[in-house]
């Protein structure tokens, strides 16, 4: 029995790395949009004056800003700033803050806004908006916020972002194809260097916007919003229907029905908006639990309605790959209980171990490994420093299976949930308060036991002479001992005074 299980959870895994071999290949093969003559790129990926868009300044497309804020006074403030600094027609901008908090970053948000009034500058209207009652969350926050909106295109930030100046000049020009629905730009790292944790957090991202979300938009397939960084046609958004509060991932349940519903995307690699990654491990994996949750939510909620469309057959397969692709953290749970027992039972079979199993597993951890290394090459890392942190980020996405696979169930089978807010801070900062961290998770204990395991199947598997699988035993050793250890230690980092 053990066997079958075994191959059945390797094969499928080979084929979620079939499919990151394909995503390589359409990079290499499929020149983007804007070198192909498309017409929503072209104009987007370069900085374009904007009385190139429209014929004056005074009808430039109208831009609603809105920041969804809930408890971030120490980054808060600093976001608020970035925006005033857009350049931008004032009379065409206008700010919403969405502020659900309930400490004191509303406080720290109107020191803001009286300081820029002093500077003499005319400022675009600017919206402080409070609701009585979290309603849905982000998306409740998003949504109320569009009901009040002036603009005909919305932009969206989260409160540890940083984007600059240019950032609506280098967007706003791609809607001038009417039929584009949302522009998404690429999400850069204000403290990649600060510890191993937000080094491979980093080479993750970098994976998926560089690769994967570049790979499918070449190629005209879905891919989603990222929930920030990103500017919306307001129309595309109502003609989906608005923001849901049935999923925690309303970005990537927004971002398929408006596509479903005949809207474009278009995503700026070459424009990146700086970000805080999260900073400690308990964090990081709360961040993670809501994403593989909201993911299978979202799986539940449109995968029927995605087959049934009229859409071209690739786009559903590759919507589906997209949407699955959270089924990989309970296949590596099972593949790394059965790895050294299955090897053990061959001892007599060398020859099935060449033939089956390396083909597999290389597949897998190849396909894996060369879109993260890819995404470092594309990102301008230097190409020995990438092989260096590559595995490291592998070994951490699979320290996050078993958190995830409990996200995963959750989401198959419950709609909705609480959205647990991750905690953000600025770049070097020391840890905060206790109730700006987010709580020790149940998983700690089993990731505990699982890196026991493994080092002990390392130990096994050198006293037998079982060598080839001792990178792959090492990933998983390593991966949980990071999820273990560092869900019990302090984060640890450039130390700065918080106010």
């Amino acid at each position: 029995m053990l066997l079958p299980v075994y191959y059945a959870v390797l094969g499928t895994l080979a084929l979620f790395g079939l499919h990151r071999l394909v995503l390589l290949l359409v990079l290499r093969l499929v020149r983007p949009p804007a070198e192909a003559g498309g017409p929503a790129a072209a104009g987007a990926e370069t900085e374009v004056p904007l009385d190139e868009v429209t014929s004056d300044r005074v009808n430039a497309p109208r831009v609603t800003v809105q920041l969804p804020i809930y408890n971030e006074r120490y980054v808060a403030p600093r976001l608020l700033a970035a925006v005033l600094e857009f350049d931008y027609p004032a009379e065409r901008l206008e700010i919403q803050i969405l502020d659900d908090s309930t400490d004191d970053t509303g406080d720290r948000i109107e020191a803001v806004l009286e300081e820029a009034s002093k500077r003499g500058r005319r400022l675009p209207a600017v919206r402080h908006l409070r609701r009585p009652e979290r309603e849905g969350f982000k998306a409740g926050a998003l949504a109320a916020g569009l009901s009040q909106a002036c603009g005909e295109l919305i932009a969206i930030f989260d409160a540890d972002f940083v984007p600059g100046p240019d950032f609506l000049r280098r967007t706003v020009p791609a809607f001038a194809d009417p039929g584009l629905g949302m522009v998404q730009a690429r999400w850069d790292h204000t403290n990649r260097g600060d510890s191993l944790l937000t080094r491979a957090q980093a080479v993750l991202l970098d994976g998926h916007f560089l690769v994967e979300q570049e790979a499918r938009y070449r190629s005209g397939c879905f891919f989603n919003f990222n929930g920030t960084a990103g500017v919306w046609r307001r129309q595309a958004i109502e003609d989906a229907g608005g923001w849901q509060f049935d999923t925690l991932t309303e970005d990537l349940d927004l971002s398929y029905r408006v596509q479903l519903a005949g809207w474009r995307f278009a995503l700026l690699t070459d424009l990146a908006v700086p970000a805080d990654l999260p900073a400690r491990v308990n964090d990081f994996k709360s961040q993670q639990h809501r994403w593989a949750r909201g993911t299978a939510q979202t799986l539940r909620k449109l995968l029927a309605r995605i087959l049934r469309s009229r859409v071209k057959p690739r786009v559903k397969l590759a919507a589906t790959a997209h949407l699955t692709s959270g089924f990989c953290y309970p296949l590596l749970v099972v593949l790394g209980l059965l790895l050294l027992p299955a090897i053990l039972l061959r001892q007599e079979s060398p020859y099935l171990l060449l033939w089956i199993d390396a083909p597999l597993f290389l597949l897998g951890t190849a396909a894996v490994a060369g879109c993260y290394a890819a995404g470092q090459r594309r990102a301008g890392r230097p190409g020995s420093r990438a092989w260096l942190e590559v595995p490291l980020a592998m070994s951490v996405g699979i320290g996050l299976s078993l958190h995830n696979s409990a996200a995963l169930a959750t989401g198959l089978f419950r709609r909705g949930g609480v959205f647990a807010r991750t905690p953000k801070l600025p770049a070097g900062a020391p840890d905060p308060p206790a109730q700006y961290r987010s709580r020790a998770v149940w998983s700690l204990w089993g990731e505990a036991t699982l890196a026991l395991y493994f080092w002990i199947c390392i130990a096994a598997a050198g006293l037998s002479g079982r060598w080839w699988s001792l990178p792959f035993l090492y990933l998983f050793a390593q991966g949980y001992s990071l999820m273990a250890l560092g869900g019990t230690l302090p984060r640890r980092g450039r130390r700065a005074r918080l106010p």
